[in-house]
Parts: structure tokens; sequence; C-alpha cells
């Protein structure tokens, strides 16, 4: 197989059309269509599904951009590494990572790792929904409790539990009564919270009288005596230190875990292995209030 033609191949498929490919890259519109042509005519298969502005992948296609993609990065890391004399991080490095996380944590220790790895050009967006890490062209995703997939590994590399807090000043209810709320993004009504504490399991009525999209504005609003909300620790850990806050119990339920999550394949890149080290030195121990004292530091 021509490598050639496959690197022209999978620089098409990233781009998601030749016009696309050949303006980014400075090369060729003709060089592209013709490899792109050759490689289809030596395998024997139409690679892309042709009409309209953007090309689409056929299924023979996709799984040969989703198998050679990563195999053709390692390729050039190694030949780069190699002429540079050794081993030293270097290139693109793309993540995504969620919101909260990206607006409290990810510009320190972007930073921080861009001090560490000036040859590395870290570029990092903002997404809570699952990205495809192939066709958007990312390295390394960070997930909250992520669902399984065969494509990807990675490791857990921290958790935090959610707690119900409130202003200290707000009394808690009884006798079932509802104590007012703020949730994160839609409420269809009263709730019932189940928390344990010192004294056992206990449940609250919370009836949401502020809807709001962000846990940031969710702590700040709870911040000014409003109302009740569940949050996690590493956003109200010192708050609940210093007294503004008044800690109702913690919320039952499964563990909350961010993952950083890579391209299932043998050879790991040292840009991701760098960062994944990055990580490992931020947060050694992984536990919530570790990465409370982080946010507050």
């Amino acid at each position: 197989m021509d490598l050639l033609a496959l690197a022209d191949f999978n620089l098409v498929a990233r781009h998601g059309g030749v016009g696309r490919a050949a303006r980014t890259t400075g090369r060729p519109k003709a060089t592209l269509s013709r490899r792109v042509a050759e490689l289809e005519a030596s395998l024997g298969l139409r690679l892309f599904e042709r009409g309209g502005r953007v090309l689409k992948l056929t299924q023979e296609g996709r799984a040969l951009h989703e198998r050679t993609a990563a195999l053709l990065t390692e390729l050039d890391e190694t030949a780069a590494a190699i002429a540079s004399g050794g081993g030293v991080p270097r290139g693109l490095l793309r993540i995504s990572a969620p919101l909260l996380f990206s607006q409290t944590a990810m510009g320190r220790l972007a930073a921080e790792f861009a001090v560490k790895f000036p040859d590395i050009r870290l570029e990092v967006t903002t997404e809570d929904r699952p990205v495809d890490m192939v066709e958007e062209g990312y390295d390394l995703v960070i997930r909250v409790n992520p669902d399984p997939d065969e494509t990807l590994v990675g490791r857990a590399f921290l958790r935090d539990r959610l707690v119900v807090v409130a202003d200290p000043k707000l009394a808690r209810p009884r006798n079932g009564s509802a104590a007012p709320a703020v949730v994160r993004g839609a409420a269809a009504g009263p709730q019932v919270w189940a928390m344990t504490d010192a004294k056992g399991r206990s449940t609250v009525v919370a009836d949401p009288i502020l809807s709001l999209s962000s846990l940031i504005m969710v702590r700040d609003a709870v911040r000014a005596g409003v109302g009740v909300a569940r949050l996690p620790v590493s956003l109200v850990g010192p708050d609940l230190a210093a007294g503004h806050l008044a800690h109702w119990g913690d919320v039952e339920g499964p563990e909350i875990a961010l993952w950083a999550l890579y391209p299932s394949r043998r050879l790991l890149s040292a840009r991701v292995s760098a960062f994944l080290d990055h990580l490992k030195s931020a947060f050694p121990t992984g536990e919530p209030e570790e990465l409370a004292a982080f946010l507050a530091a």
C-alpha cells in the first residue's frame, strides 16, 4: 500500500473534503484527488461518497481511517523524535474537557503544562457532549462517568461526591415540609433527595425555585442564601470549611469519576503520556478534597 496515498486519504477524511484539506495544508487539490483515487483503485474499494460540498466516508473508508490515522501519527512522531535526537514531547495536543472542570481547573493545569513542555502546543476545548476522537481529531478527552467504549482506554484520575448544602441561616425543614432549592437544568416540580450524615440516612423535599445552567451559578445562588442544592465537594469544600455553607448530608448515589480517555493503541503519544503524568502529579490521590484544595489555591 502506498503510504503517501494513505496519508493523503487520511488528510482528506480528517478535513471532510479535498478543498478543505488543500486550503488547510497548502497542498494542490489535484494531487490530493489523484492520490485518493489511486488508493481506491489499488484497494478496489470506494472510500468516499461523492456529491455535495462535503465528502462522506463510506463504511470501508471509515474503517480504514479509524485504523490507520493513529498509526500514521505515530510514524510521524517517531520520525520527528529521531530527527530531533531525543524523546522530548513536541507538536499539537488537542484535548476536550467538560465545562465545569474546564472553568475551575483546566486554565491553571494548562498553564503549568505549557511551562513544563514548551515544545507542545496545547489546545483545549470545552465539550459536555461525547466527542468522536478520531473524526474530530482529539488526542485525549476528559469525561465524567463515561460510558464504556471499546475504541478507547483510559484511567480515572479524580473522584468527587455530591453533598447537599445551604446557607447556614436557612432552617432545615421538618415534618415533610419542602425546602427552596436551586437545581441545574430544568426542574419538573418538587424532588425527594436522599442523603446520609453522621446520624444516618435522611431525606429532604427540595422545591426548585431556581433552575440554572451551570453548577458554578448554582453554587453562587446558594451562597446568596436563596435555597439548598446538591453540589460537588470539590466546588464547595472551602465554603464548608469556612462555615459559609452548611452541610446537610452526602447525596446517595454512584461515585462521580473524571476519566482521561485516549485511543486504544499500543504506542501512546509522548504528548498524551506527558499530560497524563501531569494530571497524576496535580492529583496524586484523586480524592475530592484534593481537587477542592487545588481550586482554592
